[in-house]
């Protein structure tokens, strides 16, 4: 072999080399709290190659669970005023509008569904909602929450309380009772 066809050689292996530790650097993880450096070989070898039916190795199917808080849970949440809106109710805007409630999760403890309520009319309301914590469409806990009266144009905030974290609930939907 000639020294140019070895330096040939000798740098397509470093090249080679070289992009075989940009991907293994690329697969790194770093711990950010900790510091420690987590490759592919320390968690592979220590927990996907390990017994598949460790704890660890087994998924949570939410599918699959049958849990249900049995009974109508009533709740009596405080409000908070967010804000007015225009007098609107008529007949096309209903009296009261409840906003989308966004779902999280307060760990170890319950699930929450906070819920904007707007009375669009002049007069004071006195509201009650049914909120539904379901799981892929199955019923988890029925919840009855008493809202606080809401005045002429008033915009509250309610946080409403779920069932516990260790049931699962990927939806929350809620309506109104009263009025109607």
């Amino acid at each position: 072999m000639n020294s140019f066809t070895r330096f040939s050689v000798v740098a397509l292996a470093g090249l080679v080399g070289l992009g075989l530790a940009g991907t293994a650097l690329a697969q790194e993880f770093r711990d950010s709290r900790t510091g420690k450096v987590w490759t592919p070989d320390l968690v592979e070898g220590s927990l996907a190659e390990a017994n598949p039916n460790a704890p660890v190795n087994r998924a949570f199917d939410p599918r699959a669970q049958s849990a249900v808080v049995s009974g109508i849970v009533t709740q009596h949440p405080h409000a908070t005023l967010m804000g007015t809106v225009p007098f609107t109710a008529g007949p096309s805007v209903p009296i009261v509008d409840v906003d989308a409630p966004s779902l999280q999760p307060i760990p170890t403890k319950h699930w929450l569904a906070v819920l904007y309520v707007t009375n669009n009319s002049a007069g004071t309301v006195n509201v009650v909602l049914d909120c539904h914590f379901t799981n892929g469409g199955a019923k988890v806990e029925d919840t009855r929450v008493i809202v606080p009266p809401a005045g002429p144009g008033e915009r509250l905030g309610i946080p409403v309380r779920g069932p516990q974290t260790d049931l699962f609930v990927d939806r929350v939907a809620c309506g109104v009772v009263t009025p109607s």
